[in-house]
């Protein structure tokens, strides 16, 4: 039987300590049931419900706490914010559990993590107020990572992604649409109620997402055209900086992956939460009561 390829130094790069390089952890820091929070300070704010905390540990602005959420071990990690950085967790992660970090070789039995998004977005239709949560059924990616990876699409994910190509054709904005759907394990398995809807993942915060400060974007009417479209039904609903990566990743490493979404802003209104933590922190204690069940 032919070894198994021995994985470069300068592609599997590792601490001192034998720890990989930006999240600067060990295999054994990091639980199968993993929460993804966007802020470092918000790392603290999930674990506060822990029976205990086992682990802490900081690298740059990835924060991981894992201890014990009434008997179940889980991990609560900060990416920072942007897909760019999902590329670097997810791809860490996936290392601490399915590479053998001394052999830098990929190891012959899989482990599949359960990856769940806690984090923040602004809808852009009227009808969803703020305050309110809601999960990402598809996630459709404007940022480009998903041009790197090889992935299968489903006639779903296709059908989403050549109608937001044929919308957003007209604005000459440079970039090539990639859907992905939420892990299908997860989301069938929520035991709350939610909203559920289309997300789109952008580059930025500001003309990515069509706003204007002092630098006018190159199209001010993409957002309202997608929050017009009509997919078969489906409507696209909120905008945030993450969640296409994080399916997109998931779906191509083989681990399940699920985006939960407190909506702070209403971008159809003009309405901003006056209550930003306790929308959240609300949405925190929700989602660590469902990963009981899984």
């Amino acid at each position: 039987m032919e070894s198994i390829k021995q994985i470069a130094a300068s592609e599997l790069i590792l601490n001192s300590d034998g720890s990989v390089y930006h999240l600067h952890l060990l295999p054994g820091d990091i639980a199968t049931d993993i929460i993804t929070v966007g802020d470092p300070d918000r790392v603290p704010e999930v674990s506060k419900y822990f029976d205990k905390i086992e682990l802490k540990k900081q690298k740059r602005e990835i924060v991981t706490h894992t201890g014990y959420y009434k008997g179940k071990r889980m991990t609560v990690i900060s990416t920072g914010m942007g897909t760019d950085n999902i590329d670097i967790v997810f791809n860490e992660l996936d290392a601490l559990v399915n590479i053998d970090l001394k052999e830098r070789r990929v190891k012959e039995n899989l482990t599949s993590l359960n990856l769940i998004r806690v984090g923040t977005s602004g809808t852009i239709r009227a009808e969803f107020g703020v305050d309110t949560h809601l999960v990402s059924e598809f996630g459709v990616g404007l940022d480009g990572l998903g041009g790197f990876y090889s992935f299968d699409n489903t006639e779903e994910e296709i059908l989403i992604k050549d109608a937001v190509t044929k919308c957003l054709s007209a604005d000459n904005l440079g970039v090539q649409p990639y859907v992905c759907k939420v892990s299908q394990k997860l989301y069938n398995s929520i035991n709350f109620d939610i909203f559920n809807g289309i997300t789109v993942s952008n580059a930025g915060f500001y003309g990515p997402q069509g706003r204007t400060l002092r630098l006018t974007p190159k199209s001010v009417h993409f957002i309202d055209k997608l929050a017009g479209m009509d997919i078969n039904g489906r409507r696209i609903t909120n905008l945030e900086m993450e969640t296409s990566a994080m399916y997109m990743m998931a779906k191509a490493m083989g681990h399940h992956a699920i985006s939960f979404n407190a909506l702070l802003a209403n971008r159809a209104t003009g309405d901003f939460t006056k209550d930003a933590a306790r929308t959240v922190d609300s949405l925190i204690e929700k989602v660590l009561e469902w990963t009981l069940t899984l």
